[in-house]
């Protein structure tokens, strides 16, 4: 058959197929051809670049948003929820939905689940809706706040472990303390450091991450520290959010070690050592944070709004662009 021939067949059956949505077998019959030769001319048309495909649904850009973030970042999962339109609350029940969705397909029984705190981890949780009992250990990774329901993994860990029918655990340990002499043996008491051992040995963790801006962040109520305390950790030690109040830097390096060796909990190279590791955060002034901790490796799996995934975007392209 002549080029000009064949290539008019590829598009009379092009036509056939995604216009008037005939089956192939139909084209086969109208046409006088087999169906494993229009078949083959399909994929010969795609081969060709003859065909291009145009999606728009109103979800498409929040899909291009994870699949950039899947491949800057190496992240196995991303999963972006609308912004425009939604209040914070409402946002937030979307992230906490889709990760508490992703949380119950990739847990096994026997798993050791390791939580911070934060509306975040406490939207995920209050999204879970499990099926059956999951024969897993939930336990915090660090001290707590009692009080603040976000704060206060106790009760994280507790409501965590009633939504799954699942065994928990609880830490009887401020989050923050005065000094690092005051951590170290607060660590060594032996219920502390049992509980604190647990959560070392986790396969999944499911991790808030944190803001230093001192107008918003629930860092302050883990360390009551001062205003010049959070200039010194921000603009002296160049932290950019946390996990677990341990801070990193923009580039995801732990920084502001004075304030990280009064901390009582799993630090973020021990938190690092866990297999699966997903984060929440939503909000354009948690893209910085987020951003700080994809760069230093701490998640696999991250769910936000495209505000902050935006952010994230546009952090990077500002730092790729000033280091070439």
């Amino acid at each position: 058959m002549p080029a000009q021939d064949k290539i008019r067949q590829i598009t009379t059956i092009l036509n056939l197929y995604y216009i008037d949505q005939l089956t192939q077998t139909e084209i086969a019959e109208r046409l006088n051809l087999s169906v494993s030769k229009v078949n083959r001319l399909l994929q010969q048309a795609r081969e060709l670049g003859y065909i291009e495909f145009i999606i728009r649904t109103p979800c498409q850009h929040l899909i291009e948003l994870e699949n950039r973030l899947k491949a800057i970042f190496g992240l196995q999962e991303a999963i972006v929820v609308p912004s425009e339109g939604n209040s914070s609350n409402s946002i937030l029940n979307a992230v906490g939905s889709a990760a508490a969705n992703y949380l119950l397909e990739h847990i096994r029984d026997s798993d050791v689940i390791a939580i911070t705190p934060g509306t975040s981890v406490r939207a995920v949780i209050q999204s879970l809706d499990a099926d059956r009992q999951y024969q897993v250990d939930i336990v915090p990774l660090l001290g707590s706040i009692q009080g603040n329901l976000d704060s206060d993994l106790n009760y994280l860990s507790i409501t965590m472990g009633e939504r799954l029918g699942a065994n928990f655990y609880k830490l009887h340990a401020p989050a923050f303390v005065e000094s690092r002499e005051q951590s170290e043996i607060l660590q060594s008491i032996e219920p502390v450091k049992k509980i604190l051992d647990i959560a070392r040995q986790a396969n999944v963790a499911l991790l808030g991450i944190g803001s230093l801006d001192p107008e918003s962040s629930r860092f302050i109520q883990f360390t009551g520290l001062s205003a010049e305390e959070m200039r010194d950790i921000t603009v002296g030690c160049g932290g950019v959010g946390e996990i677990g109040a341990f801070v990193y830097d923009i580039d995801g390096q732990p920084c502001g070690k004075a304030y990280a060796d009064r901390v009582i909990g799993v630090n973020l190279d021990e938190i690092r050592k866990i297999p699966l590791r997903i984060g929440v955060a939503a909000t354009a002034e948690k893209a910085l944070p987020i951003y700080g901790a994809l760069r230093g490796g701490y998640l696999h799996a991250l769910f936000t709004d495209e505000a902050a995934a935006q952010g994230v975007l546009d952090i990077f392209a500002k730092t790729f662009q000033k280091n070439t």
